[in-house]
């Protein structure tokens, strides 16, 4: 998953709601764009009420946490570091290309983008564990998004 914001529902927004400390129904409302706006605050991240790969990290939700184009913010800057590129904290089309590479040469799908199985080879999170990465996929069947696999096909 590489976002979660209002009107996103599923399992991945019931484990957000769960380390917030709230009713974990499933539904990214307005109780839990509030909520994470505190936490937000609190820990000194953007207080925007987007839940990405940056307060995942904080949150301790490494398994949601998913790198594509686009991706921006310290989280970023880490898998750049690991890559041993220029460490902007943007992912653009040379960090994908990157990626793309260090996982056709570790036999992980080759799809530019960096989940949990990628992050766990590099080292970008000592946090990100075999269990880590057996939570990031959702089962068959679990309304709303996948957070991601454990790097999959998008």
């Amino acid at each position: 998953m590489a976002i979660l914001k209002r009107g996103l529902a599923g399992e991945p927004v019931k484990r957000l709601q769960k380390k917030l400390g709230i009713e974990a129904d499933g539904q990214f409302g307005l109780a839990t764009e509030q909520k994470l706006k505190d936490y937000q605050e609190k820990h000194g991240l953007p207080a925007d009420g987007i839940a990405g790969p940056d307060t995942f990290a904080q949150m301790g939700l490494h398994e949601l946490i998913l790198l594509r184009v686009g991706t921006a913010g310290q989280a970023v800057k880490r898998l750049q570091a690991a890559l041993e590129i220029q460490a902007d904290g943007h992912y653009g089309s040379g960090t994908e290309r990157a990626v793309r590479e260090y996982q056709r040469k570790q036999g992980l799908v080759a799809d530019g983008i960096a989940g949990p199985a990628t992050l766990a080879k590099l080292s970008v999170f000592s946090e990100i564990t075999p269990d880590v990465i057996a939570q990031s996929t959702v089962p068959t069947g679990t309304d709303g998004p996948s957070p991601g696999g454990a790097d999959h096909k998008s």
